[in-house]
């Protein structure tokens, strides 16, 4: 099973991600179809591709020709009826971009799977949900991939590639060609909770909100300690204002249910009472900061270094155990794990290399100190990472 250069590409959802995964297959030369129920949406595509297409060709990265053939490679089309996604049996492939709601996926998949050709593949952008789950839906389960691009699809780089246990290593293979045929980088991640990125990342967010929620420093303070100190791009409280505190409580809440409500997951109620509230981040006005126009721009409280290396030293310890954890379940190589904390979220460096740069031993011994003060098991320290302090080895082998 392959997906050819010249194969119609489909796209459900067109939303902000449906609408970028769309851009960068008509870019890189397919014919894409672009559906959603909401005609709105479909309308706010078009216009966000016309503007992101004269800035390419404004910025040099596209000829005005490139840009004008990839616009009218594009068709656009509302609704999502049987009746009218009759047009998808011409793809090669079909990326589903929909909200994140297991019951409406699958509902589309089965749709999908009785209207699409017996070669073409079926992809779910699902960043938390299990795609075992939605595969589920189709006869054909095996043509059924995880293929999760990252926000906004045409800038970031990484792509992860999900299997379900029932996936063919056709499909796998097809999948890994055709993002990486469109200039992105891959890795393979196994059908677990929040795959690699979601998954690791989530004490960047969840212990810097509890350092907040013990008044050890405020939102201000933790971002710079963050930046400055740890030489992260952004803090976590500025991060998730831009992602949305509603889009990234929902990945926490549902990696935690989904891990068996494991306490290292454990959403905190300052969250949820921000989603609560409707302080959603920059596109309210509001959420940790105020984006509203007059407003003071928030400053941190202190920047004395000595706390702040406290800060970096604890969330950075919670980290580099979730990557050495993903390592040990095996959810995906050293190297990807690497390659997409990296290139996924833009981390200064791998954490499994940060890990052996610091020492793993004393990694160990910070993660050992927070679960005796504590006494809760979100801090316990990966087996692995016990076991290579015992050996006196190294987390990249």
């Amino acid at each position: 099973m392959s997906i050819g250069a010249d194969a119609n590409v489909g796209v459900m959802g067109a939303g902000a991600m449906g609408a970028g995964i769309a851009q960068v297959a008509a870019v890189s030369g397919h014919a894409v179809i672009l559906a959603d129920e909401n005609a709105e949406a479909v309308d706010r595509a078009r216009d966000a591709h016309a503007r992101a297409l004269a800035r390419d060709v404004e910025k040099g990265r596209l000829t005005a020709e490139a840009a004008a053939s990839a616009k009218a490679r594009i068709r656009y089309l509302p609704g999502i009826s049987a009746n009218q996604l009759g047009a998808m049996r011409e793809c090669g492939v079909v990326v589903e971009a929909i909200h994140e709601d297991l019951d409406a996926k699958r509902a589309l998949f089965t749709m999908l799977d009785g209207i699409v050709t017996a070669d073409c593949i079926l992809a779910t952008n699902t960043s938390s949900l299990s795609v075992a789950a939605i595969a589920s839906a189709c006869l054909a389960k095996e043509r059924v991939v995880g293929i999760h691009f990252f926000n906004p699809a045409p800038v970031m780089p990484l792509v992860e590639i999900v299997p379900a246990l029932t996936t063919s290593a056709e499909t796998v293979h097809a999948a890994v060609a055709l993002v990486e045929r469109w200039g992105k980088l891959s890795v393979v991640a196994s059908d677990t909770p929040g795959f690699i990125v979601n998954r690791i990342a989530r004490p960047f967010y969840g212990e810097s909100l509890r350092v907040l929620e013990e008044g050890i420093a405020d939102c201000a303070t933790i971002d710079w300690a963050m930046r400055e100190i740890g030489g992260f791009r952004m803090g976590p409280f500025e991060l998730m204002d831009l992602i949305g505190n509603d889009v990234n409580y929902a990945v926490t809440y549902s990696v935690f249910r989904s891990m068996f409500f494991d306490p290292r997951y454990r959403p905190t109620l300052t969250q949820r009472r921000l989603v609560e509230a409707g302080l959603l981040g920059r596109k309210a006005g509001r959420g940790y900061y105020d984006y509203r126009d007059g407003a003071p721009a928030a400053t941190a409280a202190t920047e004395d270094r000595a706390l702040g290396q406290r800060v970096v030293d604890r969330v950075l310890a919670m980290l580099i155990n979730e990557a050495v954890d993903a390592l040990y379940l095996r959810v995906a190589s050293a190297a990807d794990i690497e390659r997409a904390i990296v290139k996924g979220v833009n981390y200064p460096k791998g954490l499994l290399r940060w890990g052996d740069e610091i020492g793993a031993a004393k990694v160990l011994a910070r993660l050992e100190a927070l679960q005796d003060e504590y006494g809760d098991d979100r801090y316990r320290p990966s087996v692995l990472l016990r076991n290579v302090v015992r050996a006196k080895g190294r987390l990249l082998a």
